[in-house]
């Protein structure tokens, strides 16, 4: 993990902005008229920055290992990132520097270590025995590339196999390498004319660690006596050889091939298999050969005391299953057992119930890592059951389209979505508890409950319980299930604006309070949802349809008459609710031809059943004007408060009463500024082609939720050309400069213009072009009066302007609290109330939480905006700019939150080039500047957040969440939160040689190692084959350890090791002298021999 420093950007770094920031400051505060200062208590002390945990799948695995005493799991991936798996709650990320592709792990079991094999041919040594396990040493093959390693139960010294052929013996504990080498030419047969291919197996007798057992690619199977260094056995078989597999026993050993056939060989006859078996062949009659199949790409091979062993495979499927899906194959007695996969294997692994290969394997589970998953299959029950994963690496099971991250949500939150997500879980799974169970905890040291919402390319919605470092999934809810769904292709409606993923969410605003959802999709459609714990039948789907038109001047419209752009006169009389019984929709075309007034996706007609957890309210949809597709939605509120939803896009901005379901504003964005609008604007010529409008939302190409078009984009900073700005190239140049979309928008209860008394509930709506406007709300009162009544709503004529366009918006009080939007808490609606419920009901008015409500006349308010470009906080009434800071020049703000941390609020941005920063408030004073993360592509704009606490996540890869932290508390207390992935555990007992084995010599034979491997007897290695590097992960890992006695001990262990590397490096550096000083005499002797005899004048 890389700690960053923090810069600390006051001290000098800013002196000349900060101090015309306090020039501006003075000419906008003249004197007497000053605002009052707030006392601001978080310092850049208060932060620093450091990744806490990464979630999900593993993305692009290559490499899987198992510790069957530990019983921890190990997931290598192409991109050298290593994933270990304990119990539930027991996770840890660590990566290789190199960002090669993890060939092979190797626990050493029972240790606490592990050894990566990669494909720059490197060996590295990880410590696992501290919370962040860091590279103890590496080795460096320069000659030869790395095909196989194995490491034997109990053994220091690990077997390396290359692509020449050859092994190399290392010593796990300095990480250097033996003397000893077995040559391929020495182990093949000399009259073999051909060289037999890279070493793709190597595995010791289980009876007898004397005898090594040599896979070759070309089919050579080599049984190696280590002590006389020469082969004892050959096995040739024409097919290339995959993996190969002992029996317990020692006398038998099976290997799979290339054309799906499996050889089962005694070990003392190597003229010819003692069995092939073709499982997956079909059988020809008169004695042929079965036909060929696709190869066996790895074969275990698993004895159990009281029945027949295990044969599992991998791949060998016939050549003419095409399509079928990749399969793990079962054989057990006459049995066999094809289990489908979603995605291709991997690779898979036995797991057993004793580490000792000379003993009776008893196999209880296989562990299977696919493309895209890890299944466990309980190898015990009758079927072959799964267990349930209870790892969160299901985050990809469709692609994420946006995230939002939600911390410090009511308690009882997390308790409501789990009770309704219970439901969804599905059945037949094993009974068993899983198996992967190791490691400790670490201890909870935060206790704020914390919520992960993750949308989806299919359009579904995850809520996630983030709380201490951890992952859960609670529930899932499909927006999809009030769509009509085409069945085929052709079946379609041509109104899709998008080829793929219709349903996908872009945008996704939440009331933790309320519990009241609402989502933004890609087929311009909004559902307001909300929370119940009983389930409903609703006969007719509550639904809108909103015609959001963009039009300058009054450009001709399809039917020959202007189509009005409001339904009713802004702040005028009563608005006419569109009845929600009717589903519109019919009319496909006007009388040219044109698509008009039909909505992207056809909303079901039949009764729907609706569990408990989220449940529809009311969907909304944009509908096609004059042949042009509605475009994408691009800010999204609702406020359960007012009982208001509100979204907008390129063409305008849309307000609806959910509750009486009504449209009450349907303006084009130009028409929002009035007579004020500060652009010149032309006419905008309409266009009848259709436009691509966001479909690359899983493909990562493009911005979905960045605003659409953009007058200036300041993308010079950011290589990937597919990063643009513009969501649609075919806008023209007028056009461009024209449209301006809705950027951000945020109910609240404030001052809405500077001769304001007293706060009222309004809407601040923010614009691409860098421009805020208020538009004021007029609520009925509470109860009957509130579905009876009209909301009016009227543009204020407030503008207030920055540089690039809005992101954010907050407001706080005058001791410089944050003031929250107002809400409604959250109460069970489809439960009949009693009648003194409903008249408390009837008198019930829509309350604001905030402390605006309460405040005196005198008191002000201050907007936090934040843009692409700048902050201003702005004070109210009187729209005074109290403090304005410049973000960034060169680059632009990809997100920007207001959030509490440490009893205070700060602004936290992320740039497209790579910077966090945080500044305070409401003096905008700089506080972090941390470079961390260049922006390669949309997938980490469009899933960047910031939440309370100093918590932040991003999604690094399409299947893997991010935390981070910019809070040097919750940096400091990272090391206890961990959980130990290393927990001390007896060693189980060695198997009974018993008293006949014993007294005639038979069954396990010892070898001693050190004897054979060690420098006495077989000398150096040279020094130009592999180069030794001493790991990083020394020191800082024990920092982190326990303090008191372990700590100390482990320091010293740690010191002494040091001590030894260095005497080690001064030992290398004497014998290299020494060396150099023999060779140098041994040249000096030959040349003095050379010219002994010769006289001078034959030189």
């Amino acid at each position: 993990m890389r700690k960053f420093n923090i810069r600390k950007v006051l001290d000098g770094l800013t002196a000349g902005s900060s101090s015309a920031s306090q020039q501006q400051q003075q000419q906008q505060h003249p004197a007497g008229t000053r605002e009052p200062e707030i006392q601001e208590t978080l310092q850049s002390e208060h932060f620093q920055l450091c990744k806490t945990v990464r979630h999900g799948f593993p993305y692009q695995p290559s490499a899987l290992a198992f510790d069957p005493v530990q019983k921890i799991l190990a997931v290598g991936t192409q991109t050298g990132a290593l994933r270990l798996f304990g119990r539930p709650g027991v996770e840890c990320y660590c990566q290789h520097d190199s960002g090669a592709a993890v060939i092979q792990l190797q626990f050493l079991i029972n240790e606490g270590a592990l050894v990566s094999a990669l494909a720059d041919d490197t060996l590295h040594l990880w410590n696992l025995r501290q919370k962040r396990p860091a590279i103890l040493h590496s080795l460096k093959f320069c000659r030869e590339r790395v095909t196989f390693c194995h490491l034997p139960f109990q053994s220091k010294w690990l077997y390396v196999g290359t692509e020449r052929g050859n092994i190399h013996i290392v010593n796990v504990e300095s990480f250097t390498l033996s003397g000893y080498v077995i040559m391929w030419n020495k182990a093949i047969e000399l009259s073999s004319k051909s060289h037999p291919g890279p070493v793709v197996h190597i595995s010791d007798n289980p009876m007898d660690e004397g005898k090594l057992l040599i896979g070759f690619e070309s089919g050579t199977v080599v049984l190696w006596d280590l002590k006389s260094k020469k082969a004892d056995y050959r096995y040739t078989y024409d097919e290339a050889i995959h993996s190969v597999a002992w029996h317990h026993e020692g006398k038998q050993f099976i290997c799979s091939h290339s054309d799906g056939t499996l050889t089962i060989w005694n070990v003392r006859s190597p003229a010819k298999p003692m069995q092939t078996i073709t499982p997956h062949g079909k059988q020809l009659k008169d004695g042929k050969k079965p036909e060929p199949c696709k190869p066996i790409l790895k074969v275990e091979f698993k004895t159990t005391r009281s029945g027949e062993p295990f044969i599992i495979l991998s791949g060998g499927l016939s050549y003419d299953t095409v399509g079928r899906r990749p399969c793990l194959t079962v054989m057990h007695g006459k049995s066999t057992a094809v289990l489908e996969m979603d995605y291709s294997i991997v690779d898979f692994l036995t797991l057993c119930e004793t580490p000792y290969p000379n003993d009776f394997q008893e196999p209880y589970a296989v562990v299977v890592l696919l493309e895209k998953d890890l299944v466990l299959i309980d190898l015990a029950q009758n079927g072959y059951p799964i267990f349930e994963n209870p790892y969160p690496l299901s985050i990809h099971e469709s692609p994420v389209t946006c995230c939002e991250y939600f911390a410090g949500c009511p308690g009882d939150l997390i308790p409501a979505l789990y009770s309704v997500g219970a439901r969804q879980k599905r059945q037949g799974y094993s009974k068993k508890e899983w198996p992967i169970n190791g490691g400790n905890w670490g201890l909870g040291v935060q206790s704020y409950p914390e919520i992960i919402i993750t949308g989806h390319a299919d359009g579904s919605v995850k809520f996630w319980d983030a709380s201490a470092i951890t992952l859960q999934v609670l529930y899932k809810l499909k927006t999809s299930k009030v769509f009509e769904k085409s069945r085929n292709k052709d079946d379609r409606p041509n109104t899709d604006i998008v080829d793929e993923d219709p349903y996908a969410i872009q945008i996704i605003s939440w009331c933790p309070e309320s519990r009241m959802l609402c989502i933004a999709g890609v087929s311009a459609h909004v559902i307001i949802y909300r929370f119940s714990k009983q389930e409903v039948i609703t006969e007719v789907i509550p639904m809108l349809e909103v015609r959001l038109l963009y039009e300058i001047n009054d450009v001709e419209s399809p039917e020959g008459e202007q189509a009005p752009p409001l339904p009713t006169p802004v702040g005028g009389a009563t608005p006419q609710p569109i009845p929600p019984q009717s589903h519109p929709s019919t009319s496909s075309s006007s009388s040219d031809g044109l698509r008009d007034n039909v909505p992207c996706l056809k909303v079901k007609n039949s009764p729907l059943k609706q569990s408990p957890g989220y449940q529809t309210e009311l969907v909304i949809q944009l509908v096609w004007v004059g042949g042009e597709p509605p475009q994408q939605i691009t800010s999204l509120a609702v406020n359960s408060s007012y009982g208001l939803v509100v979204f907008g896009n390129c063409n305008g901005i849309a307000m609806v009463d959910y509750l009486q379901k009504a449209v009450l504003l349907n303006l084009g964005t130009i028409e929002l500024y009035g007579s004020n609008d500060p652009y010149r604007r032309e006419p905008r010529s309409p266009r009848k082609s259709r436009q691509p409008s966001g479909a690359g939302l899983c493909d990562i190409s493009e911005g979905t939720v960045v605003p659409e078009d953009r007058c200036k984009s300041p993308t010079s900073d950011i290589k990937d050309n597919s990063f643009s700005r513009s969501r649609s190239s075919s806008v023209t140049s007028i056009d461009k400069e024209s449209r301006e979309a809705i950027s951000a928008l945020h109910f609240c209860e404030t001052f809405t213009r500077k001769a304001d008394s007293s706060p009222s509930p309004c809407l601040w709506v923010g614009t691409t072009l860098g421009t805020v406007l208020v538009i004021a709300l007029n609520l009925p009162p509470g109860g009957e009066q509130r579905l009876l009544q009209p909301v009016i709503v009227s543009p204020s004529g407030t503008i207030l302007r920055l540089k690039g366009a809005i992101l954010r918006m907050a407001f706080l009080d005058t001791t410089g609290c944050l003031v929250p939007p107002a809400y409604e808490s959250w109460r069970e609606h489809n439960v009949p109330e009693e009648k003194d419920e409903k008249e408390k009901l009837k008198k019930r008015r829509p309350v604001s939480v905030s402390p605006s409500s309460s405040q005196e006349i005198s008191e002000n308010q201050y907007a936090v905006i934040c843009s692409e470009k700048q902050a201003k906080v702005i004070s109210l009434p009187t729209q005074n700019c109290a403090y304005k800071q410049n973000i960034t020049e060169t680059s632009f703000v990809l997100r920007g939150d207001i959030v509490a941390l440490s009893n205070s609020i700060c602004l936290a941005c992320f740039c497209a080039n790579g910077h966090i920063m945080t500044f305070s408030l409401p003096s905008l004073r700089p506080l972090l500047d941390v470079y961390y993360l260049p922006l390669t592509n949309m997938r980490i704009a469009r899933t960047f957040c910031f939440t309370n606490n100093g918590q932040a996540l991003y999604l690094v890869s399409p299947t893997e969440i991010q935390r981070l932290t910019y809070s040097q508390e919750t940096c400091e207390n990272l090391q206890e939160m961990l959980g130990e992935l290393f927990t001390p555990v007896e060693a189980p007992e060695a198997p009974n040689r018993g008293f006949f084995k014993g007294l005639f010599g038979g069954g396990a034979q010892s070898l001693d190692r050190e004897e054979l491997f060690g420098e006495s007897s077989s000398g150096k290695a040279s020094r130009s084959l592999a180069q030794h590097i001493p790991g990083p992960g020394g020191i800082e890992g024990v920092k982190g350890a326990a303090s008191g006695v372990v700590g100390e001990l482990a320091r010293a262990r740690l010191a002494l090791d040091e001590r030894g590397q260095k005497l080690g490096d001064l030992e290398e550096r004497t014998a290299a002298m020494l060396s150099s000083a023999d060779s140098f005499s041994k040249h000096a002797h030959e040349m003095m021999l050379k010219y002994k005899d010769k006289k001078w004048y034959q030189f």
